[in-house]
């Protein structure tokens, strides 16, 4: 096209009411879209942090000035008698005469809805409570916009099969999981050729399950693949009338883009689920080794003193089984005096006052339970620690004092808390007691708190020094580096 044919089409453009308002629409929404994008990076980081949820704003943000972008683009490229259509397909027409716009929902109207769309599906998945409730709230958003007759989603699980993870209009007896051929009429093209497909009749599914879908015959069906990372892990279907899935051609693009942001949300929940059961299972083999270490022990111990005191008892001997009632009294003491222990060391740390608060806490709580001198020395006033390294801080000492109580036979302990002028904090918390017996430390079940120190330590960015000798105490040493006090925790 020549420049004096593309600058007349523009003027004749121009000259359209109905187009002119659909480009100020498109213009306003673009010039939205970059103030929110403006805004969010003038965001401080507690408001909305650094992470996959800002990352995902900022690709939706994106997303949404590009659709619209090239929407401007091509209605000023495209000649004005195209955008012209029969009053039939663009409006409807009272009985008093009047022309009414296209209800708003119906897919000629989408794209114009396309941002109040991707502001839904954000707020979302920002407010969902779980990966069922973000499925279920953006099924209802989309399924609203698009004046859909049914939807459902459709996401792969472990063995890569995809599940109905929620839907909303459907017969769900007509896609129970005994009728795996039904589904597979639903999602399988989308999920194979990893693109919108579309079918005008819903014949074929129907006949599969030997059962109509609905009561009307124009309803045809629209499977939306989402991707991840080069990979369908799921699909969308939308059961339309006929004469709105003939408009589906403008508004592909919108609609892959849709999808792909919903595949990114689930993969997050996916990944935040996978990182949770890691520490619970994680957090089950610690507690398994404490119970071995410690209680599992006591209860050992207490078995083979009943059975003395069994033997005692046939015996008539009345001195020894008061002496050994008096062991097994005394060993049932110590487990519940252990049992208290794992209990508090298991605890996660409740104190809001700060790490230094919650330090003195637990000090005092060590000192009057065990009866050993205990002293606090603070150099310094590590507050600028984030709160997760704080509840790290906190654990590596608590374990560090259990194993003073469990191992050491200490008479005096000693936690310092010192800066230095090289950014770091040190942390030290020593004792007097019998050292450390290297011929045991790191075999099975032994010392395992000492391992699980300096996993925590690492997962802080820090270091931990244990160092000892039997007979000689034993002295830890937390080594971690200041954040930038100029920026937030």
């Amino acid at each position: 096209m020549s420049q004096s044919a593309v600058k007349a089409t523009v003027i004749s453009n121009q000259q359209d009411p109905r187009l002119r308002g659909r480009l100020r629409t498109r213009l306003a929404g673009l010039l939205l879209l970059l103030a929110l994008a403006s805004l969010l990076f003038m965001l401080d980081s507690s408001v909305l942090p650094p992470g996959p949820g800002r990352t995902l704003v900022a690709v939706i943000l994106f997303s949404g000035g590009a659709i619209l972008t090239f929407s401007i683009l091509a209605m000023l490229r495209q000649p004005a008698t195209q955008d012209r259509r029969p009053a039939s397909a663009d409006r409807r027409i009272s009985p008093a005469g009047n022309a009414h716009p296209p209800a708003a929902g119906t897919l000629a109207s989408l794209e114009e809805d396309s941002l109040k769309i991707l502001y839904e599906i954000v707020a979302g998945i920002n407010t969902a409570h779980s990966l069922d409730d973000l499925l279920t709230r953006f099924l209802y958003t989309f399924k609203r916009f698009t004046q859909a007759r049914a939807a459902a989603i459709w996401v792969e699980n472990d063995q890569h099969v995809p599940e109905l993870a929620a839907s909303s209009g459907i017969d769900e007896a007509l896609i129970h999981p005994d009728r795996p051929d039904v589904r597979r009429c639903l999602y399988e093209r989308a999920a194979t050729e990893g693109k919108i497909w579309i079918e005008d009749s819903l014949a074929k599914c129907e006949k599969i399950a030997g059962h109509r879908f609905f009561e009307q015959d124009d309803i045809g069906l629209i499977s939306l693949p989402m991707r991840y990372r080069g990979r369908v892990i799921g699909v969308i279907n939308l059961f339309l009338d006929n004469d709105i899935i003939g408009g589906v051609d403008s508004i592909k693009p919108l609609l892959t883009s849709i999808a792909h942001h919903i595949s990114i949300a689930i993969e997050k929940y996916h990944d935040d689920d996978e990182s949770r059961e890691h520490l619970v299972k994680e957090e089950r083999i610690r507690i398994a080794h404490e119970l071995h270490d410690s209680l599992a022990q006591s209860l050992a111990s207490l078995r083979l003193q009943v059975r003395v005191l069994d033997e005692t008892l046939h015996q008539g001997d009345e001195s020894t089984t008061w002496q050994q009632l008096e062991r097994i009294e005394h060993s049932l003491d110590e487990a519940n005096t252990e049992l208290r222990g794992l209990i508090a060391n298991f605890r996660a740390p409740s104190s809001n006052r700060g790490l230094v608060d919650a330090i003195e806490q637990l000090v005092k709580q060590f000192r009057n339970e065990t009866r050993i001198r205990t002293y606090l020395q603070r150099d310094c006033s590590p507050s600028y620690f984030p709160r997760e390294t704080e509840i790290q801080i906190l654990r590596i000492i608590q374990e560090a004092l259990w194993n003073i109580r469990k191992h050491s036979q200490a008479k005096t302990v000693r936690i310092l808390l010192r800066d230095n002028s090289g950014g770091h904090c040190h942390v030290l918390i020593e004792d007097d007691g019998v050292g450390i017996n290297k011929q045991v430390y790191g075999s099975p079940g032994e010392h395992v708190g000492l391992t699980i120190m300096r996993e925590r330590a690492t997962k802080i960015g820090g270091k931990l020094k244990i160092e000892s000798e039997p007979g000689e105490g034993t002295r830890v040493v937390l080594e971690i580096n200041k954040p930038d006090e100029s920026k937030p925790a």
